[in-house]
């Protein structure tokens, strides 16, 4: 079992506050991503959960059992890190059984536990190598396959990838995705990385000033935000945001475009992901604009277009169009994909 619950968890570095009151549950087996900008308290949080950094306030509990004030041995909990802390003079068998080795356990556990985790992690061929021998991507799987031999309640990764080029990311993210799939452990993963957030995990949960902005699927982060925050963090290029008024059953945005709107409320602002938003005829869109940037991304191109009073849009379009900058082109939006959110910022659904 692998269930961990928050309770009002508050975090004080004497009169600075910076966990705000959590409340969040997390279920046997899920994959949860922590993200945020820096200093949200992504990574104080992890800490927290992990016995790292005490509890100002409110509870924790795996599997039922409060934990608040336990070590960080008695949470049966396995960290990794961004640093592989790795010993240089073990070898990778050496290394991935050293704690169970402290922990007494006999020879017989240690060598087949060491040898599951190398065959998950295709570590098979390195055991007798030192860590100065494998590459970067190696070297983080010593240190996942020295949390695997432990078999904790759950995994926490804090940003594990980041010290990796961007092409052992790719191939640690894909190996991590198949671990989980693999042990069926509750995973928490701390990430300033969208793509690592949008692909790993089962629920994101969005953080900004210590406090939970929203937590779901990644689907429905992605089209159903809850407000301006977590639309412009999730997402690259982040959505775009026009300033808005409705009268009735109308929008209208500055410069003229207008369109139907069946809001509860009045709406101030609304969201759309630049490929919500289609390319049609000068005057035969929702609004006009006139190409500034064309960026070429081989499947796609991505548009940055003056659209006068109603601001910049950026747009997602196939890469094998030869619209150039200068061209002025009419805009559609795709009236199923608007996001309106009110003068507080809440989206209004």
């Amino acid at each position: 079992m692998g269930e961990i619950e928050l309770r009002g968890i508050e975090k004080w570095f004497g009169e600075a506050q910076v966990i705000k009151g959590i409340d969040l549950t997390i279920a046997d087996g899920e994959f949860i991503v922590f993200v945020g900008p820096s200093g949200c308290g992504k990574s104080t949080l992890l800490r927290m959960i992990g016995g790292l950094e005490e509890t100002s306030r409110g509870q924790i509990l795996i599997d039922g059992r409060d934990v608040t004030s336990a070590p960080p041995a008695a949470r049966g909990l396995s960290m990794v890190f961004q640093s592989y802390a790795l010993y240089p003079h073990m070898s990778v068998r050496d290394n991935m059984g050293f704690s169970l080795k402290m922990a007494g356990r006999p020879k017989a556990e240690i060598e087949a536990k060491v040898a599951q985790a190398a065959r998950i992690l295709k570590l098979e061929p390195f055991l007798d190598r030192r860590p100065k021998e494998l590459s970067g991507g190696q070297r983080q799987r010593v240190a996942i396959g020295r949390s695997i031999v432990r078999a904790p309640t759950a995994f926490l990764f804090d940003e594990p990838l980041s010290n990796l080029d961007a092409a052992l990311r790719v191939e640690m993210r894909h190996e991590i995705a198949r671990l989980h799939r693999a042990l069926g452990a509750t995973m928490i993963y701390v990430t300033h990385d969208q793509v690592e957030a949008m692909t790993l995990a089962d629920r994101i949960v969005v953080l900004e000033g210590g406090r939970i902005r929203q937590a779901g699927r990644p689907r429905d982060l992605y089209l159903r935000p809850a407000n301006l925050f977590v639309a412009q963090f999730i997402g690259s290029p982040r959505m775009n945001i026009l300033e808005v008024s409705t009268e009735g059953r109308r929008f209208r945005l500055p410069g003229g475009g207008a369109g139907e709107y069946a809001g509860a409320r009045p709406a101030a602002k609304l969201g759309i992901r630049p490929e919500h938003i289609a390319l049609a005829a000068p005057g035969e869109g929702i609004i006009d604009g006139v190409v500034e940037l064309a960026e070429y991304h081989g499947a796609d191109i991505m548009l940055l277009a003056d659209c006068g009073p109603a601001g910049r849009l950026t747009i997602r379009i196939p890469g094998d169009s030869t619209l150039g900058e200068g061209e002025r082109v009419g805009l559609e939006f795709s009236a199923e994909r608007l996001v309106f959110f009110d003068e507080a910022g809440e989206a209004i659904r």
